[in-house]
């Protein structure tokens, strides 16, 4: 039900970016601009772990929202390459039985190519596919495996994202996108053994931008 509002939410910022952008003047975007975007980005996991070794049952992370920033550089006026970055982000790690027992950072730069469909409108929805590669860090066990280590291998999948962006003047514009990202990693733990889990995250933002 979470999953549901939360798309709800940005569908509804779509629409309401499309509408307030009626009587905004249009800003051509072209070839060799450079777009930076930037504002708050959210991490919604939507996967599980395999079963746990040794005591059962499955591990899912948390959502997290941190800063975030993107670049676009428009190889052609329709036609883009967009590099996601953020500040990390911390997720707890809980288990269905045991309760939280480990938290992690990380980082999930992603590398898409986007279409434009609009770029000469005030109002332009662009969609893309790529890839994503996520870094985990600074992992720390708590709860029933307090004092134990526990370590997540890197990931390496594919994305997918959509958005719009929204002029205010001739070089500044609203943005709001949502990404759909391949996540899976292997956690290994010391007291548990190594076991599969699917972060397969939803991640959405909302911020500003500025063409170059």
């Amino acid at each position: 039900m979470h999953t549901i509002s939360r798309k709800r939410h940005i569908l509804g910022a779509l629409i309401a970016l499309g509408l307030a952008a009626g009587a905004v003047p249009a800003h051509a975007v072209q070839k060799g601009d450079w777009l930076i975007r930037g504002g708050l980005g959210h991490v919604a996991p939507t996967g599980e772990s395999g079963t746990v070794p040794v005591v059962g049952g499955k591990v899912e992370a948390d959502s997290s929202t941190n800063l975030a920033v993107n670049f676009t550089y428009m190889t052609t006026d329709n036609v883009g390459v967009e590099l996601l970055g953020a500040l990390p982000f911390r997720h707890d790690i809980t288990h269905n039985t045991l309760g939280k027992v480990a938290e992690t950072k990380e980082l999930p730069p992603t590398l898409i190519l986007l279409y434009n469909f609009s770029p000469k409108s005030g109002v332009r929805p662009y969609a893309g596919v790529g890839v994503n590669y996520t870094a985990f860090f600074s992992e720390k066990t708590t709860g029933a495996l307090a004092g134990t280590s526990i370590k997540l291998d890197d990931s390496f999948g594919l994305a997918a994202e959509a958005g719009v962006d929204v002029d205010i003047d001739k070089d500044w514009f609203f943005n709001a996108s949502v990404w759909r990202m391949d996540i899976d990693t292997k956690a290994d733990s010391s007291l548990l053994g190594k076991f599969d889990v699917a972060i397969d995250p939803w991640a959405y933002f909302v911020g500003v931008g500025r063409r170059f």
